[in-house]
């Protein structure tokens, strides 16, 4: 019971955190007078009043956070604030469902991008402000942000980090003090958004349609304020700005803060997957190009080309902007883009998916075993950037990737029994778990989610999140042996 009231204590100081964020758009609403302003105060009061009182009421049981406390705490957190953040969206749009709202939420707090709204350039700017906000506070995590600030509070947060960063090696040490890294972190995420918001403002964007859609960028979310998402803006220019910042947001942080700490380009060349990453992104460009080219579907290379390469990297990156109805193409061009989207961004991004530094252990893992099918007795180490892999590491990838499967195909099979076709079911699954947005069929670039039924829409909701949270991390409460002393 003193292990639950511990993770209250910190999880009132979180949603403390989080109704602070609740700022940026109420500052917006009440500069434009958009008329949402009630909606925020209630949110806000709901916040501070419920994490508040639950800091107060349990303030005497803080203590340092146990490794299991830290899975508690960032389910409980991840679970917990799309309610809260679904609050605005709920009280503001008329007729939309609590259930919507929170799919919404949740689609944003999880850097997701599927949405159940249209007429987006309708809406009072403060909620897209709000939605995007939400890409830009989940895509590196709360979580991360926590932990280099509630140390000041005597609480620690190694714990913390662990949980909640992404990939199969991240108890890798940048810094001597996981607060310092976590600060480094936000630190190059907001220069990176920054930069991304200067320039898509210099490319002829608003400031505030600047700042929305580089809010999506930079956490590869993908919500716009236009319905026609950054196809809106009909600019070579924004789409080429906005192929540069997916790609940056796709490698790994963990590569920026070195690149920044020593002060050298060289750790990107070093990387085990950014040069992968690159390599697959271009190749696959140019391969749907010329795929488009060659089926007429534009009249010139230069025109599939720019289409192909945004479109493309979008998904790729799990970013899921869209300036044209994909689903439209010659139907190897989509699909090929949802397989990217499962696996091609660098451990430790804002992206989602397997990651590519599993997808590379299992290439290798294949080839180990090959060549221990012709020679039983030899001894084939991993390596990966000169380093040999542990076989620990090597069987968590082998299990994640079972569960990756496994839960995708439950998806499937829950959304295909309660009637949705098997196009849409597949690419709505694919689409949430791996945090990418847009599917194809019912859920296609061209639509919304908003034709599911309330279970369908809860169904996604879960992949969302399990997704964001690499399934483990949530699942792991559901094992018998996680509540054993």
């Amino acid at each position: 019971m003193s292990r639950m009231l511990s993770v209250a204590n910190v999880m009132g100081l979180i949603v403390v955190l989080f109704g602070a964020t609740l700022a940026l758009p109420i500052a917006v609403s009440w500069w434009l007078d958009d008329g949402a302003l009630a909606a925020y105060d209630e949110a806000l009061s709901i916040a501070l009043a419920g994490g508040g009182g639950s800091w107060w009421l349990t303030r005497r049981f803080r203590r340092e956070l146990t490794p299991r406390d830290g899975f508690v705490l960032v389910i409980a957190t991840w679970i917990g604030l799309p309610a809260l953040a679904a609050l605005p969206l709920w009280l503001q749009i008329p007729g939309l469902s609590f259930t919507d709202a929170y799919f919404e939420a949740a689609s944003g707090f999880s850097a997701t991008g599927a949405t159940v709204l249209s007429g987006l350039e309708h809406l009072p700017p403060s909620i897209n402000v709000w939605r995007t906000e939400l890409h830009w506070i989940g895509g590196l995590g709360i979580i991360v942000l926590a932990v280099a600030i509630l140390p000041l509070l005597g609480v620690g947060g190694r714990q913390l980090y662990r949980a909640e960063i992404p990939g199969p090696m991240k108890d890798t040490r940048l810094t001597p003090r996981v607060t310092e890294t976590a600060k480094g972190f936000w630190v190059i995420y907001v220069v990176l958004t920054m930069a991304c918001w200067t320039a898509y403002y210099l490319a002829g964007m608003d400031a505030l349609d600047a700042l929305i859609h580089a809010f999506s960028t930079m956490a590869l979310g993908g919500f716009s304020s236009y319905d026609a998402s950054l196809g809106h803006f009909d600019s070579p220019l924004i789409e080429a700005i906005a192929i540069v910042f997916m790609m940056l947001a796709s490698l790994s942080y963990a590569t920026h803060f070195l690149a920044w700490r020593r002060r050298t380009l060289v750790v990107y060349w070093r990387d085990p997957e950014a040069f992968i990453f690159v390599g697959v992104l271009l190749a696959s460009m140019l391969g749907i190009a010329a795929f488009l080219w060659l089926h007429e579907v534009y009249a010139s290379f230069w025109t599939a080309l720019r289409y192909a390469a945004f479109n493309t990297a979008s998904v790729a990156t799990t970013l899921g902007f869209s300036t044209t109805d994909y689903a439209q193409w010659p139907v190897f061009a989509p699909i090929w883009m949802l397989f990217l989207c499962t696996f091609m961004t660098c451990s430790a991004s804002t992206g989602g998916g397997i990651k590519l530094i599993r997808a590379r252990l299992m290439l290798q893992q294949i080839g180990r075993e090959m060549t221990q099918l012709v020679h039983p007795r030899a001894e084939v180490p991993l390596r990966v950037g000169g380093s040999v892999v542990p076989n620990k590491i090597i069987f968590a990838v082998l299990g994640f990737m079972a569960l990756y499967g496994s839960t995708t195909l439950l998806v499937v099979f829950l959304l295909t029994a309660t009637g949705l076709d098997f196009l849409t079911a597949v690419s709505a699954a694919v689409a949430c778990i791996n945090n990418t947005g847009p599917g194809l069929g019912a859920v296609g670039p061209a639509t919304t989610y908003a034709g599911l039924s309330d279970f369908q829409t809860w169904v996604c909701s879960a992949a969302m999140l399990l997704g964001r949270l690499e399934l483990f991390t949530l699942l792991v409460v559901f094992s018998p042996h996680f509540w054993r002393h």
